[in-house]
């Protein structure tokens, strides 16, 4: 049943409606703003590394469930938070499946040799055989 609304006017006929359309166009913009924000802090946890390029290198594109970087000074950071090789080792044998998890190597093009071992040596003792290296074409 309408609401029924007298006006000044005289006329019995006009009925209260509520526009959906304007409803529709707000909740589409909501929609986009959302999207465009969570875009955006996608990539915000990330350490910014310089990566060796390879020519031979196959793209992988099954995301690896843990990320570690090494930068140009070999910090060690996993999700940007610096961690030691130790920190490393506790860290995946409480949350990998042995023989399933994957870890991906983000090292940087000037980071020393003996860092990126030790990053492999501590992912290797926690018993994750499958390690990758991040390299840009």
């Amino acid at each position: 049943m309408p609401v029924q609304l007298h006006s000044q006017s005289g006329d019995e006929g006009d009925e209260a409606r509520i526009e959906i359309i304007p409803l529709i166009d707000i909740m589409f913009f909501l929609l986009a703003a959302f999207m465009l924000v969570s875009l955006s802090m996608t990539q915000m946890h990330r350490v910014p590394i310089n990566l060796p390029s390879a020519s031979t290198g196959i793209a992988d594109h099954k995301a690896p469930p843990f990320e570690i970087a090494v930068d140009a000074n070999g910090v060690t950071t996993w999700e940007g938070k610096v961690v030691t090789l130790s920190e490393i080792t506790g860290r995946l044998k409480a949350v990998a499946a042995p023989g399933e998890s994957r870890v991906l190597i983000a090292a940087d093009a000037e980071a020393r040799h003996k860092q990126v071992l030790g990053v492999i040596n501590a992912v290797r003792d926690a018993g994750v055989d499958k390690v990758s290296f991040e390299t840009k074409r």
